[in-house]
């Protein structure tokens, strides 16, 4: 792993991303974190009053690169040893360019805070990091705002059994699960009580075929809450981080809706790795 972006607005929950990202890099012996800030200068819009304040373009690019700067001082005193930490500010929507930038910075990884809370918050919360696994091909590591990083050495596999051999993205998969050796569990949720699908069996075979020589561990829940029963099993596992497979159909149904993707992301207090298919 070479390279990590930490999209930022500066706040706490931003820092706290960035340390996890720092003390990942170190467990992944990644080489280079970018510190990144998006901001959208606002276009006038005609028969608005004059009263209105005009922002300066070039001071809003000064301000963005002086929060960085700070930024990096800050986190530098515990960059591990041989990792560059840079930065870059875009006069753009984060969501609308976060894609483009991890192509032009060849990162492997997008490591992004996140605070859960009020129901308003769960709503607001898909304008900035849902949306950013939303718009990207790069695998995104959501970092809840309480999270401390601790070396990933187990990790749930919260999987649906369907279309394995076509829409699991095993290239970034098998990279990732490399890097970090942990012990994998592979869990799958019954919400309705049917027991084990007639494609299950074939399914789980496929799925240990290409995961052949991570050992991994099956296990099946009965739960009517798919959030619910993911987090309740990683919790008793003593997960270090939860990886799911956000997909326009099945069981993370829709990432473009309040997806089940988007409701772990925000309820949960355990990291959420999101690749896509």
């Amino acid at each position: 792993m070479k390279t990590i972006i930490v999209p930022t607005d500066f706040s706490a929950t931003a820092y706290n991303a960035a340390r996890y990202a720092l003390g990942l890099a170190q467990q992944m012996g990644t080489t280079r974190i970018v510190l990144y800030h998006a901001y959208e200068l606002i276009v006038p819009i005609p028969d608005v009053p004059t009263s209105i304040p005009m922002v300066d373009p070039n001071e809003l690019k000064t301000a963005s690169m002086e929060g960085l700067e700070r930024m990096k001082q800050d986190l530098l005193p515990e960059l591990p040893e041989g990792t560059v930490l840079d930065y870059r500010a875009d006069n753009t929507l984060l969501a609308a360019n976060i894609d483009s930038l991890s192509k032009e910075e060849n990162a492997d990884l997008v490591v992004m805070g996140t605070t859960g809370g009020s129901q308003l918050e769960e709503i607001l919360i898909g304008s900035n990091t849902i949306d950013v696994v939303k718009h990207t091909s790069c695998p995104v590591l959501i970092v809840p705002s309480m999270a401390t990083f601790k070396p990933v050495r187990k990790v749930v596999f919260a999987c649906d059994f369907k279309k394995i051999g076509t829409h699991t993205p095993v290239y970034p998969l098998k990279r990732l699960l490399d890097v970090f050796g942990a012990e994998l569990h592979v869990l799958n949720i019954d919400k309705e009580g049917k027991g084990l699908g007639k494609d299950t069996p074939q399914a789980s075979l496929l799925l240990d075929s290409l995961l052949e020589g991570y050992h991994p561990k099956y296990h099946f829940v009965d739960d009517s809450n798919v959030v619910h029963g993911i987090m309740e099993f990683a919790d008793k596992e003593k997960a270090d981080l939860i990886l799911t497979i956000p997909r326009k159909h099945g069981l993370f149904e829709g990432i473009f809706k309040r997806s089940r993707t988007a409701q772990l992301a925000f309820h949960t207090h355990i990291p959420l790795l999101a690749i896509h298919e």
